[in-house]
């Protein structure tokens, strides 16, 4: 079975341009080609691309995803570095909670600032971003 670019698209819910990219970055093996020159994909297309999109939902960098990749193309070989690259992953993804949890502090704090619709000159908002006080 081969498909074009539209179709892998349609398929599995990425953009044409998000699979060109994919292919451009050596994610995705490049595809056949018509005698129009039409991209032709097959269903390991289909596969690898369902797999880059699922590592994607799960906020994996694309170097995350290219060692996953490695593993996935090597099934006979050891998969701690795996267990590893995801424990690594959870500590970013924990880091960030941390980061996001002060950002919605200082927006709260910063929400606080003005209680009632005022001229804009007098908004506490606007008052603490100008003079960075939502930080202290």
């Amino acid at each position: 079975m081969l498909i074009k670019i539209g179709e892998l698209a349609k398929r599995t819910g990425a953009t044409v341009e998000t699979i060109r990219y994919y292919e451009k970055e050596c994610l995705l093996p490049e595809p056949s080609r018509s005698e129009g020159n039409y991209r032709l994909y097959r269903e390991a297309h289909i596969e690898r691309l369902q797999f880059i999109l699922h590592c994607r939902t799960l906020d994996m960098t694309l170097d995350e995803v290219r060692v996953l990749l490695q593993y996935w193309d090597e099934p006979d070989k050891d998969c701690g570095n795996v267990d590893t690259l995801l424990d690594e992953h959870i500590r970013a993804v924990e880091d960030r909670m941390e980061e996001l949890a002060q950002l919605k502090q200082h927006l709260t704090v910063l929400r606080q600032k003005c209680v009632s619709s005022a001229p804009a000159e007098s908004c506490g908002i606007l008052n603490a971003l100008a003079d960075n006080s939502c930080h202290n």
